[in-house]
């Protein structure tokens, strides 16, 4: 049986994409009177193009635009080259191993509960 690596990913991107600070408090205001509550079983799963076999749902925002939050299903053996974000990364691992570090000798196992924050520009 094939385990799937699911991963809940937070990305914040700057101010590069043009909002300025009132945009964005006032997006973050509206944004906070607002709960998020969807079932695991009524998330909208899509193929990620660039990466054969992973899936993800927008939970909130829109990556193409600006910050939001997804939720991603990664099959069991997926290889991920080295590679870095130009962005922060806020993952939890909710079921499987993620094993991951900057490098072979460094990268360790996280299972389940596991919180693996990545600044911007980190290699992993």
């Amino acid at each position: 049986m094939k385990k799937l690596f699911i991963a809940m990913m937070v990305v914040t991107l700057s101010l590069a994409l043009g909002e300025d600070e009132a945009d964005k408090s006032a997006a973050a205001a509206k944004a906070s009177d607002t709960p998020l509550m969807v079932s695991f079983a009524d998330l909208k799963w899509t193929e990620l193009a660039e990466r054969n076999g992973m899936q993800f749902s927008v939970l909130s925002g829109d990556p193409k635009t600006g910050e939001y939050t997804q939720m991603r299903k990664i099959p069991a053996g997926t290889d991920n080259p080295l590679h870095s974000h130009s962005n922060e990364l806020k993952n939890v691992i909710i079921s499987g191993v993620w094993y991951t570090g900057v490098n072979a000798a460094s990268a360790k196992d996280f299972g389940p509960g596991s919180v693996v924050v990545m600044p911007g520009n980190w290699v992993q």
